[in-house]
């Protein structure tokens, strides 16, 4: 047993009985086709911001790369800094957090 479905169309008010597509002006009006067009978008966006940040590495992940001896070690100083950083925050967090829960 098929299941119908009038399906109206946003754009020029047409009813449309089991179409993807409306017959009028083409438009798409299935809520299934919209969803998967928006995870493919996504999908493309997710896949695209992470080609860039493998093109385009931070400061600190250029310089521990770098031929010269000198750069290299100034990037591993700022990526140690930037993790002591990150760690001392999160313990901050983590203390107001017990703090907070009594």
């Amino acid at each position: 047993m098929a299941i119908t479905r009038n399906v109206k169309c946003p754009n020029c008010g047409i009813f449309n009985k089991n179409r993807d597509y409306c017959k009028n002006c083409n438009t798409l009006i299935s809520f299934e086709k919209r969803q998967e067009q928006k995870v493919i978008a996504y999908k493309k966006e997710e896949l695209k911001k992470a080609k860039d940040d493998i093109a385009n590495p931070n400061l600190a992940e250029r310089l521990k790369k770098h031929s010269f001896w000198l750069y290299r070690i100034v990037g591993w100083v700022l990526y140690s800094a930037y993790l002591l950083v990150s760690a001392i925050g999160a313990l901050i967090a983590w203390f107001i957090a017990m703090v907070a829960a009594g």
